[in-house]
């Protein structure tokens, strides 16, 4: 039988300290080459839509799976079949968006536990959406935050988020009139915005930062100005292959200077100790994160165990007779 779960079932056994952990075992396997990884393809339709989906198999796990959605008319939609390796059965088809804002938030606090300074008690958050709300989650997971900043172009849903966020996280959360004035001063920096062109610039950001810029994924589309790329000390991606064909922000920064992706670093090299991503409390740290379909199948491995020993969800007869 395979398992239908939906966003409330996924809701209901989900936390971030559950994608944290998924996120990081993953990036373990995928530097040993236990995950396999399958970059994102998209499909352009009528009326700038789009089909994207990509793919990866968990061998330590045994499971592996994709995610596939659109992007039609303004709405999103995920979903993630997830398979057993052993025997090629479709055990869950999940919706995904929850799971996909957990897991991209995750990501950022793995990049953060392991690359911002272990005294990072500040942070800004560019981008009042729902990837933003899970970003500070994570990384008030991972650092002992002590404030943050918040901005987006709309002031009523940066009051909203400060308010929603501080609630839930106990921590005093304040909003911004602009993102030069929430970044400056940061000890961590979230970029998570539709925006095409730059949101962070150079010059906004402090001595000894980290950043997780997540918004951008198009090779035309950065968050990030020149400036921000090149005051990065320290450069990680989680794929170089796919961010070599997605991460704007790099690719329109390294632009005639290819030779400067020989620089850069996966987070799962830096998860298993491969690459040391500060040298010193001074040096500037950068990930860049497009999202990939590894944390996509690790989070739902968790959430298909987790449900099926609640009784949840509802079970469909496929290739059944």
């Amino acid at each position: 039988m395979t398992l239908r779960l939906s966003e409330a079932d996924v809701r209901a056994v989900l936390t971030m300290s559950i994608a944290l952990d998924a996120v990081e075992d993953i990036s373990r396997r995928q530097a040993s080459g236990e995950a396999i990884v399958h970059p994102r393809r998209r499909i352009e339709l009528p009326n700038h839509g789009f089909f994207h989906y990509m793919a990866a198999a968990d061998m330590a796990a045994g499971f592996l799976g994709m995610k596939l959605y659109t992007f039609v008319k303004g709405e999103l939609r995920f979903l993630v079949p997830l398979y057993r390796v052993e025997t090629g059965e479709l055990v869950a088809l999940i919706e995904a968006d929850y799971m996909g804002q957990m897991r991209t938030g995750a990501a950022s606090g793995v990049a953060t536990k392991y690359m911002a300074r272990k005294d990072a008690r500040t942070a800004a958050i560019i981008g009042t959406g729902l990837q933003a709300r899970s970003q500070l989650e994570a990384i008030a997971a991972v650092r002992k935050l002590e404030s943050a900043r918040v901005f987006g172009r709309d002031q009523q849903r940066r009051e909203k988020f400060s308010s929603d966020m501080s609630a839930k996280l106990s921590l005093p959360i304040t909003p911004a009139e602009s993102a030069e004035k929430a970044a400056t001063g940061a000890d961590i920096i979230v970029t998570a915005t539709t925006a095409s062109h730059p949101v962070l610039r150079g010059d906004f950001i402090s001595t000894g930062a980290h950043i997780n810029a997540i918004g951008a994924n198009h090779a035309h589309k950065s968050e990030l100005d020149e400036g921000a790329v090149r005051r990065a000390h320290r450069i990680v991606v989680d794929s170089i292959e796919q961010s070599k064909v997605e991460a704007g922000d790099l690719i329109i920064a390294f632009a005639g200077e290819g030779a400067r992706w020989a620089d850069i670093s996966e987070l799962s090299d830096v998860v298993t100790g491969k690459i040391n991503p500060r040298t010193s409390e001074s040096d500037i740290t950068l990930f860049k994160s497009n999202g990939i379909a590894a944390w996509d199948v690790a989070v739902a491995e968790r959430v298909f165990t987790l449900a099926s020993q609640k009784g949840l969800g509802t079970e469909l007869p496929l290739w059944k007779s």
